[in-house]
């Protein structure tokens, strides 16, 4: 998660992180905390700690489908699934310049 955080676009910390099942953790949920930065995951079904997560929280899971669809948009681009530079500098252009081309696809409608 860590490796997450450190690899953003964006210079600020995000104020809330929205996870799947996956992320379930309570060390993680602490760990976060400290950073300022609040998890959103919902819990998993074989939890054995009390529940920290009301309903109001997770609405915000719910329209992680977004996100979802944005990355299955994003494979449509070949160069984006299989790596073929080796420098990463240069995969990260083409993951940018495929977000540019998703975005300009939405107004050209």
């Amino acid at each position: 998660m860590e490796h997450v955080l450190e690899e953003r676009f964006i210079a600020p910390l995000p104020v809330k992180l929205i996870g799947d099942k996956a992320y379930d953790s309570d060390p993680l949920d602490e760990n976060l905390k400290q950073q300022g930065i609040e998890m959103v995951a919902p819990h998993r079904s074989n939890r054995k700690k009390k529940k920290t997560q009301d309903g109001r929280k997770l609405r915000r899971y719910k329209r992680r489908w977004k996100v979802e669809r944005f990355f299955a948009w994003l494979f449509n681009y070949r160069r984006c699934v299989v790596r073929y530079e080796y420098k990463e500098e240069n995969f990260k252009a083409f993951i940018l310049l495929a977000c540019m081309l998703i975005l300009l696809k939405q107004f050209m409608r």
